[in-house]
């Protein structure tokens, strides 16, 4: 991917300064305290939300629990402007990059956790497995992952209320999304225990939330 790679937060509709007043309209509350409580942050975590956008789940992981260490990655540097100045003096840190380069922006193997929230939906297909493979690469054995985004959209109602993000975000990209196809992205990339432990309805089309987990290594067999 390159620089301008990138779907801006809102897609071809408003300026990125009115995502969280859109955001709001989706009943962000419910699924990402939904999100949250999958993580659950202990003291010492290292988070990594990735398309960490205007900062809101970053401060939300970080808030729940101040002692872990929150990493927010965003390769847009107008909304992690609006993600600091919302954040002041927080321990968040934040850092420009790609979803599918956060080797180079984080590391490999050092997350506990790794994030995601409404980012999957807006890229390309071989994006959306480029930007899983590379948070799987960025999670310690045995780290988890959790992701809320458009999933299938199971009714007819949902399914035409998700016509507004595709006008937004283009047809092609958000279409595999809305047929379901995030349980199997996520599998392919290597995770284990994939599950979609919430769906949330908006007006919008429904949000899945996600989780599973990169193996842990084998114990030892004793001698």
């Amino acid at each position: 991917m390159t620089e301008i790679a990138f779907t801006p937060a809102l897609g071809r509709f408003l300026p990125t300064r009115f995502y969280d007043l859109v955001a709001a309209l989706v009943r962000e509350r419910i699924w990402r305290a939904s999100l949250v409580r999958e993580v659950a942050p202990a003291a010492d975590d290292l988070i990594v939300d990735v398309g960490c956008g205007t900062g809101t789940l970053a401060l939300l992981l970080q808030r729940a629990e101040p002692a872990a260490w929150v990493i927010g990655v965003d390769p847009d540097p107008v909304v992690l402007a609006i993600a600091q100045r919302k954040a002041g003096p927080t321990g968040v840190d934040w850092r420009t990059g790609l979803g599918d380069e956060l080797a180079d922006v984080v590391g490999s193997e050092i997350a506990d956790v790794a994030v995601s929230s409404l980012v999957l939906h807006q890229c390309p297909l071989p994006v959306k497995r480029a930007i899983l493979a590379a948070m799987y690469d960025v999670l310690r054995p045995g780290g988890r992952l959790v992701i809320a985004d458009y999933g299938l959209q199971r009714t007819r109602t949902m399914r035409l209320a998700f016509r507004i993000v595709q006008l937004a975000d283009g047809f092609d990209d958000t279409q595999p999304n809305a047929d379901g196809i995030l349980p199997s992205l996520i599998a392919e990339a290597g995770f284990e225990d994939v599950r979609e432990v919430e769906v949330v309805p908006t007006i919008t089309g429904s949000i899945s939330v996600l989780t599973a987990s990169r193996a842990a290594p084998a114990a030892p067999r004793p001698a």
